[in-house]
């Protein structure tokens, strides 16, 4: 008997791999691993693969992006990949979790200790959402859009909607403007944003994903759309400008664009609802992970070392 293999093409697809630890909610077994090791840990799973997990910290998310499949014919198709460092019998308690909650995950790579970062090329992954920094940060050295998922709280205000914010520098842009900011202080950036101003910011690394989201909103009328973006940047007026036009110039739309000057954006992203955030910034992420689910991006001049 032979099994017939759907084949999409990239441009299909939005392909989102995640770890098994930012799926699922699994700190004790975790810090078990920590204290007693590999063996033990095994065990443990294996004495309680019958147990459901909960959810954690980026469910919500996956949940919605998997909905967007039954929206319809012409929707590009979303597809999750479980990326884990569990074993395939330690990872058995994870298969029976996805099969309870109904999540559409078919592909899947255990990988027994060892980190995943190699399969999220060869799964051709748009995103990599993990609770491993270390994966994260050869992801991001490889070309794909990247964060570390960090213990958050959840949306007070849920949607059915699919509700996904940025910030805007290092990480849907480059760090060029960033470098200037911290080299030569706040008024050099924005005279350097008013005199270049009309000339698009580099891609940072996450403009892949903003464009395939783009590209799923894009089959649905606006008013329609299961898919709402924000940009929630600490950027001010003059330095606007260069903003508004780079996406212009990329033919994208964010829904939401909201210029903060500095201000604390925890609360602006609960006002928000988001499902996520992801952020360059240390100091923004920590922030921000006391109002909604927040993914660290270790990329551009904020992370390096000094």
């Amino acid at each position: 008997m032979t099994t017939a293999i759907r084949q999409d093409t990239v441009d299909d697809r939005l392909v989102v791999a995640i770890s098994s630890r930012a799926l699922f909610d699994l700190s004790e077994s975790h810090a078990l691993y920590e204290r007693e090791g590999l063996d033990a840990y095994r065990r443990y799973q294996m004495d309680h693969e019958d147990e459901l997990l909960a959810p954690g910290i980026a469910f919500p998310l996956v949940q919605k992006l998997l909905r967007l499949n039954g929206s319809g014919a012409k929707v590009p198709r979303v597809e999750v990949i479980l990326l884990s460092r569990n074993s395939a019998d330690t990872g058995l308690r994870i298969f029976n979790s996805i099969e309870h909650y109904g999540l559409g995950i078919e592909r899947a790579a255990f990988t027994n200790g060892a980190p995943t970062h190699n399969y999220v090329q060869p799964f051709q992954a748009d995103v990599f959402l993990s609770a491993h920094s270390d994966d994260v940060s050869h992801a991001l050295a490889a070309g794909v859009a990247a964060a570390t998922i960090l213990p958050s709280k959840a949306p007070t205000l849920a949607s059915e909607q699919l509700r996904i914010a940025f910030d805007g520098d290092a990480v849907l842009f480059g760090d060029e403007s960033e470098r200037v900011s911290q080299e030569q202080g706040l008024d050099a950036f924005h005279r350097h944003e008013t005199e270049h101003a009309a000339r698009p910011l580099s891609g940072g690394p996450f403009r892949g994903f903003l464009d395939a989201l783009h590209r799923i909103q894009s089959a649905f009328p606006l008013e329609q759309s299961p898919i709402r973006t924000a940009l929630v940047t600490a950027r001010s007026a003059p330095a606007h400008k260069r903003v508004i036009l780079t996406l212009r110039s990329w033919g994208v739309r964010i829904d939401e664009a909201l210029f903060l000057g500095g201000r604390d954006k925890g609360p602006f992203l609960e006002a928000f609802g988001a499902d996520i955030f992801f952020d360059d910034s240390r100091n923004n992420v920590e922030s921000a992970r006391r109002h909604v689910a927040t993914g660290h991006v270790p990329h551009g001049v904020s992370n390096q070392a000094r």
